[in-house]
């Protein structure tokens, strides 16, 4: 994965918004939250979670869609997935990792 996107990302969920935001919509799996849910969920104002959002989608981790008047965000678990793996890919130059989080 290029580093770029690894950055934007990572830069994306370096907001504690961000991230609450995004786990909510992890949790949601495939209905996703429309705006107003996202906002009552994790206590964040309409007005800032449009913006969190945007900035969620820009880094390629939240789609949207429109279902009648409301606008619903979905998790891109693909994304994530791959965000995980590219930080990962390295670990512990290829040995196993052990239970506690430490290679050996």
């Amino acid at each position: 994965m290029d580093s770029k996107i690894i950055v934007t990302r990572l830069a994306a969920l370096a907001q504690e918004s961000r991230l609450a935001i995004f786990r909510e919509l992890v949790q949601a799996g495939a209905s996703g939250l429309s705006a107003g849910k996202i906002s009552e969920l994790t206590q964040t104002a309409p007005n800032s979670v449009s913006f969190h959002m945007k900035e969620l989608v820009h880094a390629g981790l939240v789609t949207s869609r429109q279902e009648g008047r409301y606008v619903i965000y979905n998790a891109q678990y693909a994304a994530m997935n791959e965000l995980i793996a590219a930080l990962t890919e390295d670990c512990c130059k290829g040995d196993t990792c052990g239970t506690e989080g430490s290679c050996g």
